[in-house]
Formats: C-alpha cells, sequence, structure tokens
C-alpha cells in the first residue's frame, strides 16, 4: 500500500515537472522566437489600442467629462485617416457657445495653443489626460486627438510615421485657421524615454524576459529595428526650447530613461536652438507614469516655460536680424 502511495506520489510528480518544462519551453523559448518574427505582436506591445478606459465613452460630448467649453469634430488626414479631436477653450473663455465656425474663429483671439499628443495606451478621454487638460486650458487653448487605431479615430493600423503624420495635420489644420501661428513655439514632454530599445528593455514585463540569452536577440533588436522612436536623437533637431516632466517614481518609463534624454539633449544641442529644461518629482507624492497633472507646482513650471520661451523667441529674432 505504501510503496503503491509513493509511485503514485512519484507519477504525479514527474507529470507535474513534465507540465513545467512545457511551460517553461513554450514561455522561455517559442514566444521568444515567435514575437521576433512577428511585426502584428510587436505593434499591439508598442501601441495598445485594445485598451478601452472608460468601457462605454462619449467621445462626441467632452462637456459630460467636465470640460466645458469643448467640442468634438474630426480631422481628415492627407492619407485617408478620421482622426477624433476634442477642442478645448482656455479657461478664461468657456462660457463661450457657438457652431464649429465660430470655435474656429476664435483660434485667432491672440491666446497659445497646445495640441495633446497622448501615450500609448488608452484615448483622448483617460481620466488622467482629462486632468491635465484641466491644468493646460488654465493657459493655452488645448487640442486633444486619437492617432489612428485609437478611439474613435479610423481603426488604421498604428505605426511611429503614421503617428506622427496625425499630429502634422493636425498642426496644419490649425496652422491654416490661425494668422499668427508660424511655427510652434515650444515643447513638452511628459515622461518620455530615450529609445525604444531602452524603454523595451526596462518594461516591467520584460523583467521576466531579461534573464535569456536570447533575449536581445529576439527582443529588443527588432523592436529598435521596427519601432526604433529615437526620440534622442530626434530632439537634437527641434529649434524650440524644451521642458522635460518626470516622476522618480514611475514604473513604466522609468525616470532615469526621462533623464538619459535629457542628457542626452544637453550634449547634442546649440545654445541657439533653446534649452531643455528638466523637472523631476519626488517619490513621495506618488504621481507614477499617469498623474503629474496633480502636481500643485506644474501650473508654476509651466508658466515658467511659457515666459522662458517667448523671451527666447524675442532674442533669436533680434539675433537673426542683426
Amino acid at each position: 500500500m505504501l510503496m503503491g502511495k509513493r509511485r503514485f506520489i512519484r507519477r504525479i510528480s514527474l507529470t507535474f515537472l513534465k507540465v513545467a518544462l512545457f511551460f517553461c519551453f513554450v514561455l522561455f523559448v517559442i514566444l521568444p522566437i515567435i514575437y521576433k518574427y512577428s511585426y502584428t505582436l510587436q505593434r499591439y506591445a508598442v501601441f495598445l489600442t485594445f485598451v478601452h478606459v472608460p468601457a462605454f465613452p462619449d467621445y462626441k460630448n467632452p462637456s459630460a467629462y467636465g470640460l466645458k467649453g469643448s467640442r468634438n469634430f474630426y480631422i481628415n488626414t492627407d492619407d485617408g485617416v478620421k482622426l477624433g479631436v476634442w477642442q478645448i477653450l482656455p479657461e478664461n473663455i468657456t462660457d463661450f457657445e457657438g457652431s464649429d465656425e465660430s470655435f474656429e474663429d476664435i483660434l485667432d483671439n491672440g491666446q497659445d495653443i497646445i495640441i495633446y499628443s497622448h501615450g500609448n495606451g488608452g484615448t483622448r478621454l483617460s481620466d488622467h489626460r482629462i486632468e491635465m487638460y484641466k491644468v493646460l486650458r488654465k493657459f493655452f487653448h488645448v487640442f486633444a486627438f486619437d492617432y489612428r487605431g485609437y478611439g474613435d479615430s479610423s481603426s488604421s493600423s498604428p505605426s511611429e510615421i503614421g503617428c506622427v503624420n496625425d499630429l502634422l495635420n493636425i498642426y496644419k489644420w490649425i496652422q491654416n485657421r490661425t494668422k499668427s501661428l508660424d511655427r510652434p513655439l515650444g515643447l513638452i514632454l511628459e515622461a518620455p524615454f530615450n529609445n525604444m530599445k531602452e524603454e523595451i528593455s526596462e518594461f516591467p514585463l520584460a523583467q521576466l524576459f531579461k534573464h535569456l540569452p536570447w533575449f536581445k536577440m529576439t527582443v529588443v533588436n527588432p523592436m529598435a529595428k521596427n519601432f526604433p522612436f529615437t526620440t534622442d536623437k530626434y530632439i537634437c533637431g527641434i529649434d524650440i526650447p524644451v521642458m522635460i516632466l518626470h516622476a522618480k517614481d514611475d514604473k513604466v518609463v522609468p525616470y532615469k530613461l526621462g533623464y538619459k534624454l535629457y542628457q542626452s539633449a544637453e550634449k547634442c544641442r546649440l545654445d541657439t536652438q533653446g534649452g531643455v529644461i528638466f523637472h523631476s518629482f519626488d517619490e513621495k507624492y506618488h504621481f507614477g507614469h499617469k498623474f503629474i497633472c496633480k502636481a500643485l507646482d506644474l501650473s508654476d513650471k509651466i508658466r515658467d516655460f511659457t515666459t522662458y520661451v517667448y523671451t527666447f523667441q524675442k532674442n533669436h529674432k533680434t539675433v537673426l536680424n542683426e
């Protein structure tokens, strides 16, 4: 009887071991190999278009989310993509009501305009983004939009080039309706990373695979090739002041990557391109990746940056005209 129990336990143990080994083989060998050759899987890892929060969004009614003095509309890009957009009026004119044409006309009232480009998950009506709009509208006329594949925009597959093109089309649409918007004057980056190669290595889920000898070959290199997002190179060619905001307790995009981006910018940019300002937020505030919008001094930082942008613009024009 005792021998029978031991054989049964041994059989169960061996079966469990085989299943565990098979699971580990699939997870740590087969899956990375599939990932290496699957552009679709890689794209899903970068562009989280399947994340729908809230579950029943009302894109057509931004006022339902506490954004009085706003409207929803759509822009068609030059490559045939429809983009969902919110136009959020500055805080001092939230009582304005009118037609779409009236909303367009008010763009020329002399107030600064900012285009909010969101991150890779969620949409323009995610809670933390709405809170950020409320801060930004204290200073700016805000435009928030969803890239292709996100929200109620066309269901086209997103890509780095596609997202850039979407942003450019929003900018051109605004530029065509204002007399004073010649070129962008400043750039604010919230919780950015320096490049995809380093970001994918630091991403929380990647830590499960990071110890594998083939991790770089099957995960890092394909991502760096297909979705480079080399912000540390792009930032060198931007001839406007930049402000970077990053929380030290950010677990999605580690603080060190935002700081590396700042260091890269400091090394490669000329004084004539405008300064790069870096603001960190201590762990004690628990802002993480999403909630810098809650910082009590955020408005002061934006106000100071805006002042610096105009000072730089004035001095830069003076130098160019001499």
